[in-house]
């Protein structure tokens, strides 16, 4: 078995321990819930024309809206506990992106007695299409162990949201 194998078994595990599949009653139920730290999703620029200019005013209200769905999205699920990442503050602005720190992030959940790593990207390509990732590190093995991706059309509050939303329904916490 992969280290990835592994590590998703490990958490359809908590999920299915849970009783995330018997449904909604049964998921806010856990007696106690994984914690994890869920860091703010970041833009990653691809587009030629902007790549220069960074997140706009917009998209930075965008990430910090995305973010803030998925912690509330995770906690309400009753599986998870968010931890407070705000501690971490300085390690996490010295590791500039954390899409780019090869697992540093990890290290920095293990600190804040997280047992897994949430980060996410939104890869823009354009105004039109932008890509939607979440990736979840086992913060003990310092291991990707899932990642999710959702294309979605337009670089609007409501385009992002529901890219998110889909990924933790559909992929991450599923029914």
């Amino acid at each position: 078995m992969t280290h990835l194998q592994a590590g998703r078994r490990r958490l359809f595990l908590l999920a299915l321990l849970a009783g995330l599949f018997a449904g909604p009653v049964a998921a806010t139920a856990v007696e106690h819930p994984t914690p994890v730290a869920v860091f703010d999703y970041e833009l990653y620029n691809v587009n030629l024309e902007e790549e220069t200019k960074g997140a706009t005013p917009a998209e930075q209200k965008r990430l910090r809206l995305i973010s803030d769905l998925l912690r509330r999205q995770l906690a309400e699920s009753g599986v998870f506990v968010i931890v407070d990442t705000a501690p971490a503050a300085t390690a996490i602005k010295a590791a500039g992106h954390l899409y780019g720190c090869n697992g540093c992030e990890a290290e920095i959940a293990r600190s804040l007695g997280a047992d897994f790593a949430f980060t996410g990207t939104v890869k823009k390509v354009s105004n039109l299409i932008l890509v939607i990732n979440l990736y979840v590190r086992d913060a003990a093995t310092e291991k990707v162990i899932m990642a999710f991706s959702v294309d979605v059309r337009g670089n609007t509050d409501k385009s992002w949201s529901r890219g998110v939303s889909y990924i933790v329904r559909n992929r991450l916490l599923p029914r």
